[in-house]
């Protein structure tokens, strides 16, 4: 499946993971939903992200609040069919290493060598039952060796939780959109 969008904003890529799901609702109304969803409300999701989150807390090392989904900032948009949003971070450090980034022209411009991009997508095919296909991509740029070498401990720690992040996501979309 292509990601216009995505491949648009990070062609290159090291790390990526895909799920998808099957709604009964257009692509406008889905991706309005995708763009209301807020990891927040879900209460496994929200324990998950606040163990995560805890070491730094105590420490004092974080400040911040919890981290949901309007940290990420948006990419762009392509009508019913595409969306996109992201961060820059060195997201292995307790406090995620976030830099503050405020529009897709700084995150296009970023080219530290201490940090990854990341990129989540979302994307609506039409499938062939007549339902619509909701497709979330996200990828991660590590620009050296380095880097992905750092990254990746981090990356297959919290993969599987990620997972199920992104799977309640989708599910809870799912059953908004659905409502609609």
């Amino acid at each position: 499946m292509m990601m216009p969008l995505l491949d648009d904003l990070l062609p290159c890529f090291t790390f990526r993971e895909r799920h998808a799901v099957a709604i009964h609702a257009t692509g406008q109304v889905i991706l309005d939903c995708v763009s209301r969803y807020r990891a927040h409300d879900d209460p496994l999701i929200r324990i998950a992200i606040g163990m995560r989150e805890k070491p730094a807390r105590l420490l004092g090392l974080s400040q911040r609040r919890t981290l949901d989904m309007d940290a990420f900032i948006p990419l762009g948009r392509v009508g019913d069919q595409e969306m996109a949003m992201g961060l820059v971070g060195a997201f292995w450090r307790m406090d995620y290493g976030l830099l503050d980034i405020a529009s897709r022209a700084d995150f296009a411009a970023c080219r530290r060598r201490d940090v990854c991009r990341l990129v989540m997508g979302f994307r609506v095919e039409h499938a062939a039952s007549g339902q619509s296909l909701l497709v979330t991509e996200t990828r991660i740029s590590c620009p050296t060796p380095a880097l992905r070498r750092r990254f990746a401990p981090y990356w297959y720690l919290i993969r599987p939780v990620s997972g199920l992040i992104r799977r309640r996501m989708l599910a809870r979309i799912r059953q908004q959109a659905e409502a609609a």
